[in-house]
C-alpha cells in the first residue's frame, strides 16, 4: 500500500511539473533592477544595511534561440526578421520593453529625467542604437488603440527622448534566451547591457 502511494504521489509530482513547464509562454517575462545612489551604513543593530538608493528598472518579454542560429542575420537582412515588419526593434518579445527609473540618468552623455520609458533599439549591422522613447506600452494588443504600442509595430520618431549609439562585441558564449541587465554597476551608474546568441551591446549610464 505504501508503495502504492508513493508511486501515486510521483506520479502527481511529475504530472505537475509538467503542466508548469507547459504553461510558460513561448517568450516569459523577463526584469532587470539596479539600485543605484545609496550606501551601505552601519544600523543600531550593527549590521551594514543599504540606504538611500532608488531603482532602475528594465521588463521586457525574453525570446528563446530554441536551435536558431545567426538570429540577427547579416548583409541587406541585417535585422529584419527580428523587426518583423516594424521599423525598429523591440529588443525583447511580445510587450515593448520598458526602462522605469526613480533617479534622472545620464545615459550616453544624454541627460533623462527620472520615468519611465519604452525602450527600442535600431538595428544595423555593426552598429546598434538605444532608442528611449515617450511612447506608451500597450499590456494587451489592441489594434484599435493607436495612443499605445504593442512591442515595436507603429512606432514612430516623433516621441524619441533619447537616442545613443551602442557599443557591440562579439560574446564568449551564445546566450540562449535574450537577456538583460546592468553590468559594471557601481554606487553611482555602470552599463545597459542587452544579450543574446554571440551578440552583447551596452550603453554606459550614471545618475543625472
Amino acid at each position: 500500500m505504501v508503495r502504492k502511494f508513493m508511486a501515486a504521489a510521483a506520479a502527481l509530482v511529475m504530472a505537475t511539473s509538467v503542466l508548469a513547464a507547459q504553461s510558460l509562454p513561448a517568450s516569459p517575462e523577463g526584469k532587470a533592477q539596479g539600485q543605484f545612489g545609496g550606501q551601505y551604513v552601519k544600523a543600531a543593530n550593527g549590521e551594514m544595511e543599504y540606504q538611500g538608493g532608488k531603482w532602475v528598472e528594465i521588463s521586457y518579454g525574453r525570446p528563446i534561440l530554441r536551435g536558431r542560429t545567426n538570429i540577427f542575420g547579416g548583409g541587406a537582412t541585417y535585422g529584419k526578421d527580428l523587426n518583423a515588419g516594424a521599423p525598429v526593434w523591440r529588443a525583447g518579445a511580445n510587450v515593448t520593453t520598458r526602462l522605469r527609473t526613480e533617479l534622472p540618468l545620464v545615459i550616453g552623455g544624454k541627460a533623462l529625467p527620472a520615468g519611465e520609458y519604452s525602450v527600442f533599439i535600431e538595428l544595423k549591422e555593426g552598429a546598434w542604437t538605444l532608442v528611449l522613447s515617450s511612447w506608451a506600452a500597450q499590456t494587451k494588443y489592441d489594434p484599435k488603440n493607436k495612443e499605445a504600442l504593442w512591442g515595436s509595430y507603429n512606432y514612430t520618431a516623433d516621441k524619441d527622448v533619447l537616442r545613443v549609439p551602442m557599443k557591440l562585441a562579439k560574446n564568449a558564449v551564445s546566450v540562449e534566451q535574450l537577456t538583460w541587465g546592468f553590468v559594471n554597476a557601481n554606487a553611482t551608474g555602470g552599463e545597459l547591457a542587452i544579450m543574446w546568441d554571440t551578440a552583447i551591446a551596452t550603453v554606459p549610464f550614471k545618475i543625472g
